[in-house]
């Protein structure tokens, strides 16, 4: 028993410390990012933003609103408060669906982090995210012209943490704050990862995921739900899951559904569109996935 219990572990420190060091600098470098550009390029993109108010871009505003949507490096709990305050300043609302659905989906140290899994999951996951802004802004302007979507009344802001008068100091606190609210998801993917390698049989995932395309995708799009509690925790996994076989369609979905419906999200969600938009999001969200899975599977 106890030999068993010494290979166990030792297997377990090799592929933990081999999947540490393959993932370790995407994770670093990316938050250096997202700090960075949260510190100084933040307000700048939400400037951005508002300035658009005056142009005459109509319907078209949804495009440019997606890509700073992906470029501000804030989360749900971050992005709420700033999309509420452009709606006091009159921006249209499908503007700020595009805006807000793109920046839940990806930031910029995500985006990074995802390099970690090839170029093509880079281009795919960029590509995907900006088509969902600009379709969740369409379906705005489409489906409730005229009608209120959001209802950021009932979302409380949040204070500002990045107040330090040294920008050196600010970069660092900034850093370490995103340090401390993700090492914990980052090493508990890494742990996941192991275990599922160790445990989880070839033929058991070749029957979920690759033998049947389309119910891998379904599949896949099901457990982002309750998997995915943090994009950079789930790059071990995912990793492990696409040498395996798992299909890029499937991954996407994955981070589609994990990424817009984590359980830590959907509160948000909810108490910013009410019960029946709530409903709507959560139906968008998952056709979008699946349909976008299997149309990259079918193009690869």
């Amino acid at each position: 028993m106890i030999e068993i219990l010494r290979r166990e572990l030792i297997y377990f420190w090799y592929y933990f410390s081999i999947q540490t060091e393959q993932i370790i600098w995407y994770y670093l470098f990316g938050m250096a990012l997202g700090s960075l550009i949260s510190v100084f390029g933040k307000e700048k993109i939400h400037t951005l933003f508002v300035k658009m108010r005056n142009t005459k871009m109509g319907m078209f505003g949804i495009i440019p609103a997606s890509l700073l949507g992906i470029a501000s490096p804030l989360c749900m709990y971050g992005t709420i408060p700033i999309a509420a305050s452009f709606s006091e300043k009159g921006m249209a609302e499908e503007w700020i669906a595009a805006f807000v659905m793109s920046s839940i989906l990806l930031n910029p140290q995500l985006l990074f982090y995802s390099a970690a899994l090839g170029y093509q999951v880079v281009i795919i996951r960029f590509t995907v995210c900006f088509i969902l802004g600009i379709t969740a802004g369409l379906c705005i302007r489409l489906l409730f012209k005229n009608k209120k979507f959001f209802k950021f009344n009932k979302f409380e802001n949040m204070a500002n943490h990045d107040t330090e008068p040294n920008p050196f100091i600010r970069y660092i606190k900034n850093f370490g704050r995103n340090i401390k609210a993700t090492w914990l998801y980052f090493l508990i993917g890494i742990i996941l990862s192991v275990l599922f390698q160790r445990y989880v049989p070839q033929e058991l995932f070749t029957k979920m995921f690759m033998n049947n395309r389309g119910f891998g995708i379904l599949m896949s799009a099901a457990i982002g739900v309750p998997l995915y509690a943090c994009g950079g925790g789930t790059i071990p996994l995912l990793q492990t899951w696409l040498q395996r076989g798992m299909s890029l369609g499937s991954a996407s979905a994955f981070m589609i559904t994990g990424q817009a419906m984590k359980i830590t999200n959907l509160g948000a969600v909810k108490i910013v569109l009410g019960i029946k938009h709530f409903l709507f999001f959560l139906l968008f969200v998952t056709l979008f996935a699946v349909l976008s899975g299997l149309v990259i599977d079918c193009i690869k």
